[in-house]
């Protein structure tokens, strides 16, 4: 056990000896956090909008008013679906709404009146997001009287704020990062030094080694969440707690082992740490875009 701390130890040292490295780890912590949070707006703003209106009646220039800054920006018509659709397809607007000849008399006799919809999907997230904007302005235009009443009940983030949003999800994606990619580069520094092999031949035990090298860089992804946690989430965006912050930290501490083995893994197949850099991209793409983070 003596050993074990020791070797942690050292590698706390060294991680402190090298300034560049820990400006990295408290910028990505901090700044990065903060920029994420700050930054990124997942509401839609300046939606373009284009439609055709084929109904020349009334009750289509109505629920058009309804599309309002700042989320949207005015409609714009066009003469024809096949120039709405090359708008969409051009990037000139993200939004295309296509009111048919029959739209305001089905209405206005049963409610059923049928709106097609052209949306530039390229970017999922501001794409779900208007969709679901379109889908609340048509059922509050419609007044559609429901047998019951739907309310819906959110357990963190009451408000939808963006940077509540962000800064958590940016500070679980740094957290990925640098477990996975200070893990390997540690080993990966013993196989260019030429030690590694030198310190498989010591009379310790190997696997005491790998885990006090791997427990001492989940230490500094620790120190950083709290780091951030602390100044960035809870000091500059004043996030509410709900839950248990002891059980957060306990969390991600296993959750910074996990990633810690993934960088296991990396150092393994990497021969420098360039490769590391190479692989660490490779592998965190899939996982951070199928976390939801960002889509």
């Amino acid at each position: 056990m003596r050993v074990f701390w020791t070797v942690v130890a050292r590698e706390l040292v060294r991680f402190i000896r090298s300034w560049q490295l820990v400006l990295v780890v408290l910028y990505a912590f901090t700044m990065e956090v903060y920029i994420a949070g700050s930054g990124i707006e997942l509401k839609p703003r300046n939606v373009a909008i284009g439609y055709v209106d084929e109904s020349g009646g009334g009750l289509s220039q109505k629920l058009l008013h309804y599309f309002h800054e700042p989320e949207f920006l005015p409609p714009v018509a066009f003469h024809s679906q096949a120039a709405l659709s090359q708008a969409v397809f051009d990037k000139e607007i993200i939004l295309g709404l296509i009111f048919d000849e029959d739209f305001e008399r089905t209405f206005r006799k049963n409610k059923h009146a049928t709106l097609n919809v052209l949306l530039d999907a390229t970017a999922a997230s501001q794409a779900y997001t208007t969709l679901s904007y379109l889908s609340n302005i048509v059922l509050n235009f419609s007044d559609t009287a429901f047998s019951v009443e739907l309310v819906t009940h959110k357990l963190f983030n009451e408000n939808a704020n963006n940077a509540t949003f962000m800064a958590l999800t940016e500070l679980l994606s740094i957290t990925t990062m640098l477990s996975v990619i200070l893990t390997a580069v540690v080993f990966v520094k013993e196989k260019e030094d030429g030690t590694w092999d030198i310190m498989l031949l010591m009379p310790v035990d190997a696997k005491s080694i790998i885990l006090a090298k791997s427990f001492s860089q989940v230490i500094i992804v620790m120190i950083g969440i709290v780091i951030s946690v602390g100044f960035v989430v809870f000091g500059a965006f004043d996030t509410p707690i709900h839950g248990s912050f002891i059980a957060f930290l306990v969390l991600a501490f296993f959750y910074a082992f996990t990633g810690a083995g993934i960088g296991l893994f990396v150092a393994a197949v990497a021969k420098d740490v360039m490769q590391v850099a190479q692989l660490s991209v490779v592998i965190m793409l899939p996982l951070i875009f199928l976390s939801g983070a960002w889509t």
